[in-house]
């Protein structure tokens, strides 16, 4: 059967059209964080250092309910497709429930135990007083956090970037300013150093919260506020909804714990190093920011594609996204290579810190570009209905290779930091290979739509895909 050619321009036209917005939110988010490290730079370097162990327990609360956005993003995407309003707001309901259970439990750790947070990350006394009094404060912005990404990822599914965007604009401002406010102590308030930036953080996130309200009833979009239609479920629309979930929730939440216990070695370095890896973050936070936009953009046309019936589009489409994702963060990571002299210094880093952050940010600059390529496939495999298979393949080789290997080279054979550093990104080529055979497979894409349903088996026998049966 002969293939219609590919539509190149409706391609990457709606790649712009979504990702762009997406990675500009992302990119705001992500240079507020740089404008507060460059604010608490002037604090000192144990400032830096603490304030960037606290973000690595809210990247743990993210693993906590980014599978339950993953699984959102499924059914939002595919429902969209397939025209199923009832489904979206369904959906809606069951992924703002669940992650919003998740991020009560991290705001009371934050708020009413940080001493405990604090000293899983490091063993640093300064540095555990100082995110202590972080914690306590940044804890009550996790709900407003976890609620604006909710809205945020359904109108990203329903192809209403723009809405998410000014929020991100709205909420950087405002964290830049207040931080300015209450770290310097500026305009009669006081001074509060650590502490201030946390009561931005909480300030920025009620201001992308209004926001993002604002806009949902100006433009009089459903789904997002049509609180009775939420909690309409059936047992087997929960069950499917679990199901599909499930496997993202796993990998997200071992994969999280993998890095909290990474984190825990690279917590545990000099202060230097301490420094040198919060400062890291932040400009990792830059090409994560910048990549998540076309991954986003993946998983709306793919799955949307899905949820329509039309898989031939869908596999098509995947593909080209796949190598596009990684030529960009090549791109990105360039770029971020000719920049980082002034950037680290800016930063705050200078001496031992600014060698170990040139060396982390030299590896992962070549680790990026495989790194990405695996996250693309495994959100369009979501995105199309197949949570589990890049789902498992990460959970084993974090704790079968990832792991062993950055935790003996450091305490066992006492190895260089920038040498532990990269064995964080040992098992990425190894994934790649065995992702790209599941590409091409087809197997990934697996409806939860009635259109989608109604030509799967068409699509299969003309790939000659054979699957298994259930049991």
């Amino acid at each position: 059967m002969k293939q219609e050619k590919f539509d190149w321009g409706y391609f990457l036209k709606h790649i712009a059209i979504i990702a762009v917005p997406v990675a500009l939110q992302n990119l705001l988010t992500t240079t507020g964080s740089m404008v507060d490290t460059i604010m608490l730079a002037s604090i000192g370097e144990k400032a830096v250092g603490a304030i960037g162990l606290c973000a690595q327990f809210s990247s743990l609360m993210f693993s906590g309910y980014w599978g339950f956005i993953g699984g959102g993003m499924l059914f939002f995407a595919q429902y969209w497709g397939a025209k199923d309003d009832e489904g979206i707001t369904r959906s809606y309901g069951m992924t703002l429930l669940f992650m919003m259970t998740v991020g009560l439990v991290f705001a009371a750790l934050a708020i009413c135990a940080p001493e405990f947070v604090m000293g899983v990350y490091t063993d640093k006394a300064e540095i555990q007083a100082i995110g202590i009094s972080y914690l306590r404060i940044v804890g009550f912005a996790y709900p407003l956090q976890i609620l604006a990404m909710a809205m945020s990822a359904l109108l990203r599914s329903i192809e209403q970037v723009r809405i998410p965007l000014y929020g991100g604009i709205a909420s950087v401002v405002a964290n830049c300013f207040f931080n300015y406010l209450f770290i310097f102590g500026k305009c009669g308030l006081p001074k509060m150093g650590a502490s201030g930036a946390a009561v931005g953080t909480v300030l920025a996130g009620i201001v992308n919260l209004l926001v993002l309200i604002s806009f949902v009833l100006y433009k009089k979009i459903p789904y997002v506020l049509e609180f009775s239609k939420h909690f309409r479920w059936t047992r087997s629309a929960v069950a499917q909804y679990l199901e599909k979930c499930f496997p993202i929730i796993c990998n997200e939440v071992l994969i999280g714990v993998g890095n909290m216990l990474i984190n825990v070695v690279l917590g545990r370095q000099t202060e230097q190093a301490i420094a040198a890896v919060a400062v890291f973050r932040t400009m990792e936070g830059l090409v994560i920011a910048f990549f998540s936009g076309f991954s986003n953009a993946a998983s709306v046309l793919v799955g949307k594609e899905v949820g329509a019936g039309n898989h031939e589009t869908a596999f098509q489409r995947a593909k080209r996204l796949v190598y596009l994702c990684s030529g960009i963060i090549g791109v990105a990571c360039l770029v971020l290579l000719l920049v980082h002299n002034p950037l680290l210094h800016t930063l705050g880093l200078s001496g031992e810190s600014y060698r170990i952050g040139t060396g982390m940010l030299i590896i992962y600059s070549v680790a990026a570009i495989i790194r990405m390529g695996n996250w693309a496939q495994n959100d369009t495999y979501r995105s199309a209905g197949d949570a589990a298979f890049g789902s498992i393949l990460e959970i084993t080789f974090m704790y079968l290779m990832v792991l062993p290997f950055v935790y003996l080279s450091n305490f066992y054979f006492h190895a260089p930091f920038l040498l532990v550093f990269a064995f964080c990104y040992i098992d990425e080529p190894i994934r790649y290979i065995l992702m790209q055979r599941h590409l091409y497979s087809g197997k990934w894409i697996r409806p939860v739509s009635g259109p989608g349903m109604a030509t799967i088996e068409e699509f299969r026998k003309q790939h000659g895909i054979q699957m298994k049966k259930s049991k």
